[in-house]
């Protein structure tokens, strides 16, 4: 065995065991707000360190480029999914408010709900 080989395996482990994190997070944890952050984090971070194995694994411009690509995407669409399933719900009731140390959502909510009361107000 190589250096190189010892080194993916060690990196494809480290990955296993982020993505095993983020599933017992996701299980375990009491709220969305916490599993979603379960969720993505390690999730994240496994792509990465398994991109990076098949990279030492693979060298070429050709894996570079298509692991630059998917780290890219990923990195792009993770947040915004997280972003959207927590303020969904948030909406939906699904969250527990008890919880929340600060609730700026909750608060920027009230304060359009309440400018678009005075808005349509009849004078």
């Amino acid at each position: 065995m190589s250096v190189v080989e010892l080194g993916v395996g060690a990196l494809i482990l480290l990955s296993g065991f982020l993505s095993m994190a983020a599933g017992i997070g996701a299980l375990r944890f009491p709220d969305v707000l916490s599993r979603l952050h379960a969720a993505t984090k390690p999730q994240v971070l496994g792509l990465a360190v398994v991109l990076l194995a098949i990279l030492l694994r693979a060298p070429s411009w050709g894996v570079l480029s298509t692991i630059v690509l998917v780290m890219t995407f990923q990195l792009l669409t993770q947040p915004m999914t997280a972003h959207m399933l927590g303020r969904a719900s948030y909406r939906s009731d699904a969250l527990r408010h008890d919880l929340l140390i600060r609730d700026d959502l909750g608060r920027d909510i009230a304060e359009h709900e309440h400018d678009g009361e005075d808005v349509g107000a009849p004078d």
